[in-house]
């Protein structure tokens, strides 16, 4: 248990932001399943483009998560990223979350993300303009540094905490690193050694044994979990259980992994439409089945499939064969 701002954040495991998946059915999800925070895709500081079906998309569904609703922004510019943030909390957001550990070209390009790492004092500009803007709990989300030569994660992270940051999640790879090679952790322990405010340790995490190892090696407050939740959305409820009992949760059978699919394509096809809906949930079963040997041939097929109704049918036929999944459960 810890804080943000004056929000008490029950579980040690949360969602990390993703664009492409942590939509608003997804984040619901994992809250359900357990994730303390789940927090939106990166939103474009520049409040221009906001009526584009996109960020429409990534700003709506608000009114039915659970609390606190925390809003990403991702920019460069101090003045905009002030005026999102409050644009953001006029839109339902409780805690605004800002992105300076997205390693993609086209937003750093743009010297936003992990690109702002190279610059520490417009760092602080954008971070004093979003904190003075709203009164909501502003946090951070970094890496470690720009490249292995210029890891300045600790630097970056007391300067935030003097600005005012509430909170910290921290990437453990460089800028230079994107998603290659493993994580390292002993950078995020001497962030989570150097401030107090609480820092959440992210990368590589996807068991209940990761998050405890990494959780007592660099001292963080909680794990953010990433890609370990793609078609996983237990993972949260697991690692809960086991730093609090240090035991482990029954892994889902395949009805529990059939009723939480049909939920999820359900409410995919009701946010965005069967058009896109039906397209989004394609990869959302090829995570979930991850889980199971030779479903190759079933997702070919599955994958042509648009609409709702043929692919709740597919499914169902799939997970009727139980013993045959069962035994190439992987």
């Amino acid at each position: 248990m810890f804080q943000i701002g004056s929000y008490t954040i029950e579980s040690r495991s949360l969602l990390a932001p993703m664009a492409g998946v942590t939509d608003a059915p997804f984040r619901r999800l994992c809250r359900q399943y357990g994730a303390g925070l789940a927090t939106s895709e990166m939103i474009t500081s520049d409040t221009r483009l906001w009526d584009s079906k996109k960020t429409r998309s990534r700003l709506s569904g608000q009114s039915q998560e659970v609390l606190p609703v925390s809003v990403q922004i991702a920019g460069s510019d101090p003045r905009m990223m002030a005026e999102a943030a409050q644009q953001a909390v006029t839109t339902g957001a409780q805690i605004i979350d800002i992105n300076m550990g997205c390693p993609a070209k086209k937003v750093c390009r743009k010297l936003a993300g992990s690109a702002l790492l190279k610059d520490e004092k417009l760092v602080a500009q954008i971070l004093e303009s979003v904190i003075t803007a709203v009164t909501v709990p502003v946090t951070l989300k970094i890496r470690t540094g720009w490249d292995s030569d210029n890891r300045n994660g600790p630097a970056i992270a007391r300067m935030a905490e003097n600005i005012g940051i509430a909170a910290l999640a921290v990437h453990g790879r460089t800028r230079a690193c994107r998603f290659n090679g493993e994580a390292e952790y002993d950078t995020i322990a001497k962030i989570a050694q150097s401030v107090e405010i609480p820092v959440f340790a992210n990368g590589d995490i996807n068991c209940p044994e990761k998050a405890r190892k990494v959780l007592d090696h660099t001292g963080a407050a909680a794990v953010m979990i990433g890609r370990g939740a793609f078609g996983n959305p237990w993972i949260f409820q697991q690692i809960q259980q086991y730093l609090n009992q240090g035991t482990h949760c029954a892994p889902p059978d395949m009805k529990a992994v059939y009723k939480t699919l049909v939920w999820h394509l359900k409410e995919l096809t009701s946010f965005y439409g069967e058009l896109k809906g039906v397209r989004i949930a394609r990869k959302h079963v090829s995570w979930y089945l991850q889980r199971y040997q030779n479903t190759q041939h079933f997702l070919q097929i599955f994958n042509q499939l648009d609409t709702l109704s043929s692919q709740l049918e597919a499914l169902q036929n799939y997970f009727q064969r139980p013993a045959t999944h069962e035994e190439n459960a992987a």
